[in-house]
């Protein structure tokens, strides 16, 4: 891995002007403000399509992409909706959130209105598209209609011969469905239509972009329901355990996230193709893939369905480094960064070892337990990746009105902070000094932003994954800054 720079932002932190960012004008906008301020790496989080509480890490589908992304003024330029129609909708009114209340109630209108004017377009590229991803499209697109047509609710509550995929049921809703399924196909066809123009456009900038693929699938998806086989699951559909951690550094009771766990005994038997299907499809979108709570390769947390926390789960060993030499054999090279945050067993530490992934170091941790933390810089390998913060931290100043004290001066002394530094740029420029071979900082940290900008509360619902990135904080300045700091740290050829 070449010395680099990145920074951190989801799309849907973009502006714009339906409510969320999207892979349209201002994402590219973005790429060029990357370009200019000498970072080679744009990290994102999950592109799937949402459910319940927002997060892109509990998805309806690994593979599909997320609605909200579609950028509508290209459907407009394509001509299969007007800025007349687009301007009638409520889109929220605060540019600094994303209000997802409003726009689930707006988007589908519009896409639908677009579905149904594509009707009369050329169809040669969409029944190539549905072609080539029948493997996973049928199934997400029947599945969503299905779960549309019973106001949205959990698969694990439909009517059992459909919830058990029994085979004249499916028939029968394929029929029954069948304008809707194939709506739900050409969402699909088009987000990756955009993706790919989207993707061609940052690569040809020479940025590379780091997606966010978690470990788990949530138990409301596709995947859970079309493959019930790969999951620790009773005939009737419920979970015997689910996922989550035990208490630390975030929560005293754990997080408890309620996706079902692998039956790895049986995708071992099956050459873990459903896995490297998914690898696969990740590299698609991606240039380097972040694999969330890595960890759970070596061993998972299994917590008993059902519970109220995470207090009482037990490890198990999970497949571990022959999980990763298959994969290299059915997949080929594939670049990836482990998120290997949190208490490190020796099962982890040795399986990072071996597969020789970049792990992850975040300076926020770094100043709580003086010169003994792992996650100080002069600590690191060039092997890895250091950030400010992460989606999942507060931001950096956030950040330090709450830690204690003793900490920040710790972080001040260590980092050699001027007086007149501000703390965030400080700890920027830590990040770009050490030895790590790629730095990625957060745009809230850049910016200097304080917890009203935070992304994500983990063990909380409700007010997170909101932030948005105002129009005009992307200044020349500030590239310019950045540039300069990835020169003079051996982050960008000059």
């Amino acid at each position: 891995m070449a010395r680099s720079a990145g920074i951190l932002l989801s799309i849907t932190s973009l502006p714009s002007p339906y409510g969320i960012g999207t892979i349209g004008k201002e994402a590219r906008k973005f790429a060029d403000f990357l370009k200019k301020s000498g970072q080679t790496v744009w990290q994102i989080l999950p592109v799937g399509p949402t459910s319940y509480g927002d997060s892109p890490y509990q998805s309806f589908s690994t593979y599909a992409g997320n609605p909200y992304l579609i950028d509508l003024d290209t459907l407009a330029d394509e001509g299969l909706v007007t800025k007349k129609q687009l301007k009638s909708f409520d889109w929220g009114s605060n540019d600094a959130e994303v209000d997802y209340e409003k726009i689930y109630n707006s988007r589908f209108q519009v896409l639908k209105i677009a579905y149904d004017n594509f009707k009369s377009c050329d169809q040669k590229a969409f029944r190539s598209f549905k072609r080539k991803n029948s493997k996973w499209l049928k199934n997400y697109a029947l599945y969503m209609a299905v779960k549309k047509s019973f106001d949205m609710v959990s698969w694990t509550e439909w009517p059992e011969d459909i919830k058990m995929r029994d085979e004249k049921a499916v028939k029968r809703y394929e029929r029954k469905l069948k304008e809707d399924v194939d709506f739900w196909k050409f969402v699909q066809f088009k987000f990756y239509e955009q993706w790919e123009s989207f993707r061609a456009y940052v690569n040809g900038l020479g940025i590379k972009i780091l997606g966010d693929m978690p470990i788990y699938v949530a138990m409301d998806s596709a995947d859970t329901w079309a493959n019930p086989e790969i999951f620790q699951l009773y005939d009737d559909g419920d979970p015997i355990a689910v996922a989550g951690c035990p208490p630390d550094y975030f929560s005293e009771t754990g997080q408890l996230w309620g996706n079902p766990l692998y039956d790895w005994d049986y995708l071992e038997q099956t050459d873990y193709e459903w896995w490297f299907e998914r690898i696969k499809a990740a590299s698609k979108l991606y240039d380097i893939t972040r694999i969330d709570h890595f960890r759970a390769f070596a061993s998972y947390y299994s917590i008993p369905y059902p519970a109220e926390n995470a207090v009482n789960g037990e490890w198990i060993e999970g497949p571990r480094i022959k999980f990763f030499e298959m994969m290299e054999e059915a997949c080929g090279k594939i670049e990836i960064v482990a998120e290997d945050l949190g208490t490190l067993t020796p099962d982890v530490t040795e399986l990072m070892e071996q597969t020789g992934y970049p792990g992850m170091k975040v300076l926020e941790f770094a100043f709580d337990s003086g010169e003994g933390n792992d996650y100080l810089p002069h600590k690191y390998t060039n092997n890895c990746v250091v950030y400010t913060g992460t989606h999942d931290n507060d931001t950096v100043m956030g950040w330090i009105e709450t830690a204690n004290p003793s900490d920040i001066a710790f972080a001040r002394e260590y980092c050699e902070m001027s007086e007149d530094e501000p703390f965030n740029w400080g700890l920027i420029r830590t990040a770009y000094e050490s030895k790590a071979d790629m730095a990625i900082v957060p745009m809230q940290d850049i910016l200097g932003l304080g917890k009203e900008a935070r992304m994500n509360t983990p063990s909380t619902l409700g007010n997170n994954w909101t932030w948005r990135v105002s129009a005009g904080a992307l200044t020349s300045k500030l590239a310019k800054k950045l540039k300069t700091m990835s020169v003079e740290t051996g982050r960008l050829e000059d």
